[in-house]
């Protein structure tokens, strides 16, 4: 039992830098139906800007996050606006083939400027693990899980408390309608790629001190956001969150209980899954239009 308990606890840490990854991805592909295949190098960005600030610069470990999630977000901004905009209106092979080419891109400058030679961030935590009852947990797995449950109750503030959320959300139901009633789609589209953006970097940057950070560290985080997207449903938020969490349970309890070695292709296997049983998603929403 104590077991389980200490997989659960695996399981919430993981689960919310996953659904930020996830959570990411489906706003860009709800609102501006764009197969982000930058999503991984924008992850393994925001990790490197964390070893930048902590290790390179010697600033404070927690200013390094914010900062991480700046970075996201102005490059996600200059993306859409020196890639996707110029496309707006091409077929969707189009721009998922120069998207594919952005991430070839991000991953050999990423290569070029930082060698292959992994890379650490240290935490400013005791070394010694908070023990409740029959479970551990280190400190700065908890400063993750609590980090990410923070970006995500900002992001669902976001969407659906502000403005710029409604305009978010009426952009997703029909786009023509919400030009013609006085929103900005061209900005709606830059604010929620680099929105999106930022959230990837957010998990790179959460995720980067609790293992090392490399030019690949992004494409096996890919496709777990792909998986995650797919299991929760394309433009779903909810389902996103939801989906973190469940590929973060199937990971954890692969690993414990069949072998450590199955812990990354269970994401593979929920692909494989939900496209055979349920193809729209464990969560889909029918209410996009057009």
């Amino acid at each position: 039992m104590s077991e389980f308990l200490q997989h659960l606890i695996n399981m919430l840490v993981l689960g919310g830098t996953y659904a930020l990854l996830g959570i990411g991805l489906t706003l860009i592909f709800g609102i501006m139906n764009v197969v982000n295949f930058t999503h991984g190098m924008l992850y393994t960005f925001g990790a490197y800007i964390m070893f930048i600030v902590v290790q390179q610069l010697g600033l404070n470990f927690f200013l390094a996050l914010p900062v991480a999630v700046l970075a996201g977000w102005l490059l996600g901004a200059a993306i859409e606006l020196t890639l996707l905009r110029p496309l707006r209106g091409s077929d969707i092979d189009t721009t998922m083939l120069v998207m594919i080419g952005a991430w070839i891109a991000m991953q050999s400058g990423t290569l070029w400027i930082w060698g292959g030679v992994a890379k650490s961030v240290t935490a400013p935590f005791p070394e010694a693990p908070l023990v409740l009852g029959p479970v551990s947990v280190s400190w700065l797995r908890l400063f993750v899980l609590a980090a990410a449950a923070l970006l995500i109750l900002v992001t669902y503030l976001l969407i659906n408390k502000t403005s710029l959320g409604r305009a978010m959300r009426a952009t997703f139901q029909d786009h023509d309608t919400a030009s013609l009633m006085g929103v900005n789609v061209d900005m709606i589209y830059t604010s929620t790629f680099a929105i999106g953006s930022s959230l990837a970097a957010a998990a790179g940057a959460l995720l980067g001190p609790v293992y090392v950070i490399f030019p690949q560290m992004g494409d096996l985080a890919a496709v777990k956001a792909f998986a995650i997207v797919i299991l929760g449903g394309l433009g779903n938020i909810t389902g996103a969150v939801i989906g973190g969490f469940i590929l973060a349970l199937a990971e954890e309890l692969g690993a414990g209980y069949v072998s450590s070695g199955y812990r990354d292709a269970m994401g593979f296997l929920i692909i494989i899954a939900v496209l055979i049983f349920r193809p729209t998603g464990l969560f889909a929403r029918a209410e996009r239009v057009g």
